[in-house]
């Protein structure tokens, strides 16, 4: 799908986990070529399956993005409290079916404890320093996070930060961001 519209270019999403919180922001721009198309998408989006919640942002086709939302939210109520294997049966799923392989999409999942990077690849990753990032600044977010996770400041300030850096770095990030508080 990527060669169909190869103009496209994305997001950056942050998940950051310290001091018994987790905080995953993302940006609001939307580009098409060097055009910018919308300004304040929300990518970060609050579920609630089963009283259950989880955060989770997206990189990647909108569409795509929110088929797979709905397909994590079906996971977790067959899997209540269990985050990590309703990301892996989606993962699974995205893997093997042959409609979600087509997907382009990635995605940053949070139930408060755990941090997951869920891809069509059939991964599930936990960042090993508490920090990860998608999108086309996601390495400049996830650089700028993980050298501020040492100071005094919070997960939610450190996510702030990082995005602030992507943004003036990616011409596809912008400063409007969407925050969620875990």
């Amino acid at each position: 799908m990527a060669d169909k519209f190869p103009g496209w270019h994305g997001t950056t999403i942050i998940g950051v986990r310290k001091g018994g919180k987790v905080v995953v922001a993302g940006d609001g721009q939307v580009s098409l070529g060097q055009t910018v198309i919308k300004g304040t998408a929300t990518k970060v989006r609050r579920l609630r399956p089963g009283g259950l919640d989880v955060v989770a942002g997206f990189a990647g086709s909108t569409a795509d993005a929110f088929t797979l939302l709905e397909r994590l939210e079906v996971k977790l109520e067959a899997t209540p409290g269990q985050l990590q294997r309703a990301c892996v049966e989606l993962a699974k799923d995205w893997r093997t079916d042959k409609y979600l392989q087509k997907l382009e999409a990635m995605l940053i999942v949070t139930d408060g404890a755990a941090l997951y990077v869920v891809t069509g690849a059939g991964d599930v990753l936990e960042p090993e320093h508490d920090v990860a990032a998608i999108g086309s600044g996601g390495n400049y977010a996830l650089a700028a996070a993980r050298a501020l996770m040492d100071s005094d400041l919070d997960a939610e300030n450190i996510a702030r930060k990082a995005m602030a850096i992507a943004s003036e770095i990616c011409v596809y990030t912008n400063g409007n961001l969407t925050v969620e508080v875990l």
